[in-house]
């Protein structure tokens, strides 16, 4: 259970990452403060949702594009996410798009990488302060 709970904070929390690190880089791409937490919620779910199923029909179908799951499924997932509610957007062209899914894409994943680590090197150095 405790694993859990931690995949799925280390999930929210890149999710949160790549928002931000796109909203930031990106013109057109605004996150608003108040719907933050929202947009990192709905963004985060339907990514979960989405990738398995994504990668499911690209095996099944078309397995020369199983490197695009995670793209496909940040861009889709960010597609929803502006149209379900109004804490993100993406206004300009395909450009735009293209910018903040590879953005979005990169951050989430280093943050997904990076996270563990630091959460394993908080615990031992929680664990040597207590000895």
């Amino acid at each position: 259970m405790i694993r859990f709970l931690l995949r799925t904070a280390v999930f929210l929390v890149s999710a949160a990452v790549g928002l931000l690190v796109a909203a930031a880089l990106v013109d057109g791409v605004d996150v608003t403060t108040s719907g933050f937490l929202l947009a990192v919620l709905l963004f985060a779910v339907i990514q979960s949702v989405l990738a398995p199923f994504i990668a499911k029909v690209t095996a099944r179908n078309a397995a020369a594009l199983l490197g695009g799951v995670g793209l496909l499924s940040t861009f889709v997932a960010l597609w929803l996410t502006t149209l379900i509610g109004d804490s993100l957007t993406i206004d300009g062209g395909v450009g735009t798009w293209l910018t903040a899914t590879v953005i979005v894409w990169l951050a989430t994943a280093l943050a997904t990488l990076l996270l563990p680590l630091v959460l394993v090197k908080a615990g031992v150095e929680a664990a040597r302060a207590r000895t």
